[in-house]
């Protein structure tokens, strides 16, 4: 329900609340601009020397404005003819016009109105209310997407539309909030729905027959500072009896222009000064730092639209690929799926597929949307859920482990999951865990056991697909085909080779990148847009079962390289290795955003064995910065299979990796890279007690031996490998 009041009111209120948005934020520069462009009075200026000031220059001064940028507006009438104009402070002479900047006018009515008087006004003010819909909606979705609202801050996955919506929107949602908020009050206040609470001081008649008084001899004048005034109106000669009448942020006052004495005084109520407020925080007047602020935030806007529309089209592309997707209301079977690639929604097409042929009504959905409301004729539901990482939910359906085990009322048809996951992981299928306890918590009935699948096995679907056919009674005997991904062709154009002479043949090797144009640029598509440490997707000849390979570059490099070892019998290894230049391979990009060095200047310690290498030196070519790096580094020998070795001397002399440390396993002082972390104990323990992060890429072995000894590290300065990956100062990318 929460996505369904964030979806449907941008996508269809999209026109007017860009249209608000991007009008806002060019306004939002007025302020600013006006403070810059006029004299600012002098700190000790009083009321009454600005209005001596203006009266000399100009003896039929009527009334003087000042504005919340320090602009000193002057009326008057003299010889019969109207004048005005923005004044000097320092002299109370005219220093220009006070007609409105350029288009300051047109943007206001556009912005306030939509130039359609009261009707424009009350369709702006449905923008508001959507965009406050928008932003609370928004707030509540990002903190489920990330987790909690404790994690409001985590780092966000997934494709780039996804985590750059989410980015955005962290930004902007608060400026967003007040925006809309402050406008909708504004709109209420201007049709007399909100009382303003106005009142003008009592007119009281002067005292007849007083020549007028000074205006420094004016007691008030003289003690109010010009940077407190609003508002001098000055008596008309033609009405015996008028006085000032001065307004301030304090209130408004009555002056005798013969005594200067106050006649009357009122201050302003609760609805005034909450309106002025608002004024202020929505326009910028007063506070113009905040109002561009407010303005950049409203600039995300269009970039949130866009992002919003993105993933909408993707969740619409994964829903039309699923045939005879049977409407939630009606549906008997129910699969949901939780993908962080995409790949376990191929195995739900499959078992969608096999269930309809059965005569089922079947609907299939994101896990990230499961609410029992939406299906009340539902009889059994399969939960589809692969893990990411170390046990980690796939970035969409981040906290729905969490709001199972809140239910109050658990769904009364049973479940059951099917995990999708690496066996070699010690937490193999440990999201389809946690869902299963979260579900138990609830009492939720459980349907049949657990089901696993490795490594996008189809025999590991197809055992599992019989068991649940038979606990539901249907025969099913289910053979899934994977997708062929949608690739690219890469031309190698270099190739670097290593380690013969121990036995671990291991190639660099780099491809040139496709033509893109600025729009596949901005939209990220294909590898116009990825970083070191993302993958490569390969579908070797002969397979339908890609084989992923970290990359060790970023596309500002221009091309695109990885570390390939060549196992016996390796089919896509042995593919690539035999791969000369101008030889051509077809690769897909998968991103692994939750492997990247943290935003910031704090300390990074790379650690890496063999071709693990590849991301760390990617990591090191972008450190154009300097931020410091330590590499350890473990090879077999120093000869042989030192891998970017020429690469690290020169970024040491750059200053982008700021130690080298090795160890190797077949030379005459053994030692693997664990054994190189005890041995520099101390300092690796000082870095972690200055805030460095830790990343590791490699072997499944080398990974555990290399966690082993950092927790012995970390425990000298009150710190754990899991207490650092909680705060995301551990990561691994291990194979």
């Amino acid at each position: 329900m929460l996505r369904f009041f964030h979806r449907w009111p941008g996508l269809l209120a999209l026109v007017l609340v860009l249209l608000l948005a991007v009008t806002g934020a060019a306004l939002s520069l007025y302020p600013m601009a006006e403070r810059l462009a006029v004299p600012q009075a002098e700190s000790n200026l009083s009321v009454a020397d600005l209005a001596t000031r203006v009266a000399t220059a100009h003896p039929g001064i009527e009334q003087i404005r000042r504005a919340p940028s320090g602009r000193v507006v002057a009326w008057w009438f003299e010889g019969g003819t109207p004048g005005a104009a923005v004044i000097d402070p320092a002299t109370g002479a005219e220093i220009g016009s006070p007609d409105p900047a350029f288009g300051l006018r047109f943007l206001t009515d556009l912005h306030r109105k939509l130039m359609l008087g009261d009707g424009g006004r009350i369709t702006a003010a449905v923008g508001a209310g959507l965009m406050l819909l928008l932003s609370v909606s928004g707030a509540f979705l990002v903190a489920r997407r990330m987790g909690g609202w404790n994690r409001w801050f985590a780092r966000a996955r997934g494709p780039l539309a996804s985590r750059l919506h989410t980015e955005l929107a962290r930004f902007a949602i608060g400026g967003l909030v007040l925006s809309s908020v402050t406008g909708l009050w504004m709109t209420a206040s201007v049709f007399s729905l909100i009382p303003d609470g106005a009142t003008d001081p009592a007119p009281e008649s002067a005292l007849p027959g007083l020549a007028p008084l000074p205006l420094a001899e004016i007691p008030l004048f003289a003690e109010t500072p010009a940077s407190a005034l609003k508002e001098l109106s000055f008596p008309s000669s033609d009405l015996p009896g008028d006085s000032f009448k001065l307004t301030t942020d304090g209130g408004a006052a009555r002056i005798d222009p013969g005594t200067g004495q106050m006649l009357s005084f009122t201050t302003p109520g609760f609805f005034e000064r909450v309106t002025e407020v608002m004024v202020m925080l929505h326009t910028g007047q007063g506070a113009e730092t905040l109002g561009l602020i407010l303005g950049l935030m409203a600039l995300a806007v269009p970039v949130l639209g866009w992002t919003g529309f993105t993933q909408w089209r993707s969740a619409q592309t994964y829903g039309s690929r699923i045939k005879a997707n049977a409407a939630p209301m009606k549906a008997q079977t129910v699969i949901l799926v939780a993908s962080e690639g995409g790949s376990t929604w191929g195995f739900a097409r499959t078992l969608h597929k096999g269930l309809t042929a059965a005569g089922l009504a079947v609907h299939t959905g994101a896990l990230s949307r499961f609410d029992p409301a939406r299906f009340p004729h539902a009889e059994r539901f399969a939960i589809l859920a692969a893990t990411y990482g170390e046990g980690e939910a796939p970035t969409a359906a981040r906290g729905v482990a969490e709001r199972i085990a809140r239910l109050k009322t658990p769904p009364k048809a049973p479940f059951a999951v099917l995990g999708f996951g690496d066996r070699s992981f010690p937490a193999f299928c440990g999201y389809a865990e946690t869902l299963v306890a979260a579900a138990r918590t609830a009492g939720w009935a459980e349907m049949m056991p657990m089901g696993r699948v490795d490594r996008q096995s189809a025999q590991d679907f197809t055992r599992w697909s019989r068991d649940f056919g038979a606990a539901i009674g249907v025969p099913l005997d289910l053979t899934h085909l994977p997708e062929r991904p949608s690739t690219e062709a890469l031309t190698l154009v270099s190739r670097r080779d290593y380690g013969a002479e121990v036995q671990a043949p291991t190639t660099i090797l780099r491809f040139a990148l496709p033509s893109y144009t600025l729009l596949h640029r901005l939209a990220g598509k294909g590898f116009s847009c990825f970083e070191a440490g993302d993958l490569i997707g390969i579908l070797p000849r002969g397979s339908e079962v890609p084989r992923f390979y970290s990359l060790a570059s970023s596309a500002r490099d221009g091309f695109l390289e990885i570390c390939v070892r060549r196992h016996p019998g390796g089919l896509c290894s042995g593919q690539l290795t035999d791969l000369a230049p101008g030889d051509r391979i077809e690769g897909f990009l998968r991103r692994n955003p939750g492997f990247r060095p943290q935003p910031g200047r704090k300390p990074v310690i790379l650690i890496g064995a063999g071709t693990g290498i590849g991301p760390l030196a990617g990591f090191l070519r972008a450190n154009r910065r300097h931020r410091p790096m330590h590499l350890y580094f473990g090879a077999r020998s120093p000869q042989s299979d030192l891998l970017y070795g020429e690469d690290c001397a020169l970024w040491q002399q750059s200053g982008q990796l700021t130690r080298l440390t090795t160890a190797f396993s077949r030379s005459e002082a053994r030692s693997y890279v664990q054994d190189a972390l005890r041995a520099d104990a101390e300092a690796v323990a000082k870095l972690i007690k200055g805030g460095a992060q830790i990343m590791v890429c490699g072997g499944r072995e080398m990974a555990e031996a290399v966690r082993d000894a950092l927790s012995e590290i970390a425990a000298r300065v009150g710190e754990s490998p899991a207490s650092l990956k909680e705060k995301g100062r551990y990561v691994e990318d291990v194979y």
